[in-house]
């Protein structure tokens, strides 16, 4: 396989296509995914635009979109594309939203460049290589009281079974803001993990996810010293069905809150 140095300039191309189409258009038609949830045109554009890319880049290498799915090359090797990660951010006119891609080596990411196109800053990493915002190199924070922490938790649920998954969201809001300094909703999953990775929060608890919401940031925030773990505990993976990222001084405390029955 190509260097994961020139696998990145591949990836930073891709983000910055699709950086061109979202800041250049606007939303367009909304398309209905389910109760309340939804894509815009812009999503679709972004993704067929950036798997052709890759597709010519790296034609060895499986994709996958949030919106069309896989292709059909199997390996060990996949791209993880969300073209417009915070969709109801951004058909607001919310600057709140992200382009993640990452790259998978089987169940692990190891390649991740997450771009805010309307707040002007990119994120990338290399598993091995750290993490940075630009040419600037960024470090998860030194907090290490619950009280002084601000800490992001994920969209609520929405579609099948969402009252009941809320009770969980809820339950867990109730005991994160009883103890730590804010609770913030972003709105999207990425921004939730560079903005850990940056130690502009302190941790992130996002309670449903699929790869290509949380792979990219994933990465950025691991190499920027986060732990990222799911709800059991374990390390983080592409089968994770929730994500926690946390500065290490407080993942003792961060995760029994999230397991507390």
């Amino acid at each position: 396989m190509t260097e994961l140095a020139d696998l990145l300039e591949i990836a930073d191309g891709a983000v910055e296509l699709a950086k061109s189409i979202i800041v250049s258009r606007d939303p367009g038609e909304i398309t209905a995914k389910g109760d309340r949830d939804m894509a815009s045109e812009v999503d679709f554009a972004v993704e067929a635009a950036v798997r052709e890319y890759l597709a010519g880049m790296t034609p060895e290498i499986a994709f996958l979109g949030e919106e069309e799915g896989k292709s059909p090359q199997e390996g060990r090797f996949m791209w993880a594309l969300d073209p417009v990660d915070g969709t109801a951010n951004f058909v607001r006119g919310i600057p709140l939203c992200c382009v993640s891609l990452g790259l998978f080596d089987g169940k692990r990411c190891i390649l991740g460049v997450v771009d805010l196109p309307f707040m002007d800053s990119r994120y990338h990493a290399v598993e091995g290589g750290g993490a940075y915002c630009g040419s600037r190199r960024i470090h998860a924070s030194g907090t290490t009281d619950l009280s002084a922490a601000i800490v992001s938790i994920g969209d609520y649920a929405v579609g099948t079974d969402a009252r009941v998954r809320n009770e969980l969201r809820l339950a867990i809001t109730g005991r994160l803001a009883g103890q730590v300094q804010r609770v913030r909703m972003w709105g999207t999953a990425a921004l939730d993990l560079v903005w850990v990775a940056e130690g502009k929060t302190d941790a992130c608890v996002i309670l449903s996810n699929n790869p290509w919401d949380t792979s990219a940031g994933v990465v950025i925030a691991r190499e920027a010293g986060a732990r990222v773990v799911s709800a059991s505990g374990s390390p983080h993976d592409i089968d994770s069905g929730e994500t926690i990222a946390v500065t290490p001084g407080l993942l003792s405390q961060i995760v029994p809150l999230v397991q507390e029955q």
